[in-house]
């Protein structure tokens, strides 16, 4: 019969990882562009809802933001933030560069991200490079592959720093936006990614997981158009308001917390963005008929 291991070696054996590198996974990666276009699956083990990513593009590419699409056609820096919906389209057969992506909790000791004009509503963060930028870009992102790759115990510091040379290189430059044009189907482009970015906002998984979008202003902030028009251009598309499609979405949701969670009616409220608990129960009877509580129960 083979001897029992005790509870210290196990515990030890669980516990092979540094304690900073095993809090830090799951946060960042790093990826040459050619190694993961026309994969079926991308690699990386992040929910769109929550990451942030800087790109270098090379060769021609295509960015749509609401109803402005922006060519580019030179060495660029974009930086994408998770609640600002666009489209990319690579015009060149064979385009090559290098994107990072990481989480808001990447940076947890160093700031709020959001704090950073790159990352605030309204602005298209897309800087064009020169061609010494360019190198430079390339070669932060060589040493985040090379750095990402190794077994020292603290490179993830390493990486961080990287990425900081990356949004102070941007903050001191201008955005490239010369080349932006309205788009001739502005209201089906602006209603698909109005679709989009409030479907980011779902599901909810946690009790801890707020909503971060609510109102037809802030969704209208986010994509960088006056509400009006973004109003009109869901009215024109599906014959809804704003507030209907958000009302809508939001009930949806409600009801699937209220059928598959125990979670009580303040915290589902909570999470789905009203503060008080009875707006929440008012603004449910409004689209329903029925109370949260009578809902739950008939389920």
């Amino acid at each position: 019969m083979l001897p029992t291991q005790s509870t210290e070696t196990r515990n030890e054996k669980q516990d092979w990882m540094p304690a900073n590198l095993k809090k830090e996974l799951g946060h960042f990666n790093v990826c040459r562009l050619s190694e993961v276009l026309g994969k079926p699956h991308g690699p990386m083990p992040y929910r769109r809802i929550d990451y942030y990513k800087i790109s270098l593009m090379l060769g021609n590419n295509r960015l749509e933001y609401a109803d402005k699409v922006l060519e580019i056609n030179s060495p660029s820096l974009v930086f994408s933030n998770p609640l600002i919906p666009y489209k990319w389209e690579r015009l060149s057969e064979n385009p090559t560069g290098y994107f990072c992506i990481f989480t808001e909790a990447f940076f947890r000791q160093f700031g709020h991200l959001r704090d950073y004009p790159l990352y605030q509503p309204g602005n298209i963060p897309v800087f064009t490079l020169s061609d010494e930028q360019s190198a430079t870009v390339t070669a932060l992102y060589e040493r985040m592959l090379a750095e990402i790759r190794s077994d020292y115990a603290f490179k993830y510091d390493v990486i961080r720093t990287l990425v900081f040379e990356l949004i102070h290189l941007a903050l001191k430059m201008q955005p490239a936006n010369t080349s932006i044009y309205a788009n001739s189907n502005a209201s089906v482009r602006i209603s698909s990614l109005f679709m989009e970015l409030l479907e980011r906002q779902f599901p909810i998984e946690s009790p801890s997981h707020q909503i971060a979008l609510r109102s037809p202003s802030e969704y209208a902030s986010q994509m960088a158009i006056h509400v009006n028009h973004l109003n009109r251009a869901l009215r024109e598309v599906s014959g809804k308001t704003t507030t209907k499609l958000i009302a809508e979405r939001i009930i949806q949701e409600a009801k699937s917390l209220l059928r598959h969670t125990t979670w009580n009616i303040g915290e589902v409220a909570w999470c789905l963005g009203f503060e008080e608990r009875s707006h929440f129960i008012n603004f449910f009877k409004k689209n329903t008929r029925l109370s949260p509580g009578t809902y739950r129960e008939n389920q």
